[in-house]
């Protein structure tokens, strides 16, 4: 099997149910998405693999579901087949944020990415995430989209802020704080 077709030459390109303009606003989704779903591979290649077990596996998972949202969105109607992405899948979210977050010490101020390489490739990740949702959302203002995407991509990029932070507290790292904000954030209760 050859990697180029040429079908793509002439500007166009398949998506599930027919072909569209290269630049359509969903292929621009499911390609943010996609180059997402890099950042996150290049993330892993940072974290321990014995410390950071638990985050490796999770982001693998979490890769596998991206590439749900990508097919998702390259799906021009849901009567082709069904949607992959679950409101299950936010839920796991959900619940990742909530038991990483119970690992890292309160926040009072905005915190700048750094610290160490995975954190920061783990920001990385996190603002791309908020561009795929932008994406999606400008899809969504014309074309039907399964709407468990936007959910999703908007809770994962909260799970990249945490496992960030996370990332940081495992490594012996303190937060970078913003050092001109005030303090802005509640208490852990």
């Amino acid at each position: 099997m050859k990697i180029y077709t040429r079908t793509g030459d002439a500007g166009k390109t398949g998506v599930i149910g027919g072909r569209v303009d290269k630049d359509d606003a969903r292929v621009e989704a499911y390609g943010t998405v996609d180059e997402l779903n890099c950042f996150i591979g290049q993330a892993m290649g940072f974290l321990d693999a014995e410390r950071d077990a638990d985050l490796l596996a999770d982001l693998l998972q979490i890769q596998h579901e991206t590439f749900d949202c990508g097919s998702d969105l390259a799906l021009l109607k849901q009567e082709l087949r069904p949607y992959k992405v679950t409101a299950e899948m936010v839920d796991q979210l959900e619940a990742w944020i909530d038991k990483y977050d119970a690992e890292t010490p309160d926040i009072q101020r905005f915190i700048l990415p750094g610290g160490s390489q995975a954190s920061s490739a783990l920001h990385v990740c996190r603002t791309v995430c908020r561009r795929a949702e932008r994406r999606v959302v400008t899809l969504a203002r014309t074309q039907p989209i399964n709407e468990e995407v936007r959910r999703y991509l908007n809770r994962l990029s909260d799970l990249f802020f945490t496992i960030a932070r996370v990332a940081n507290h495992r490594a012996g790292n303190g937060d970078v704080e913003y050092i001109r904000s005030a303090e802005v954030f509640r208490r852990k209760s």
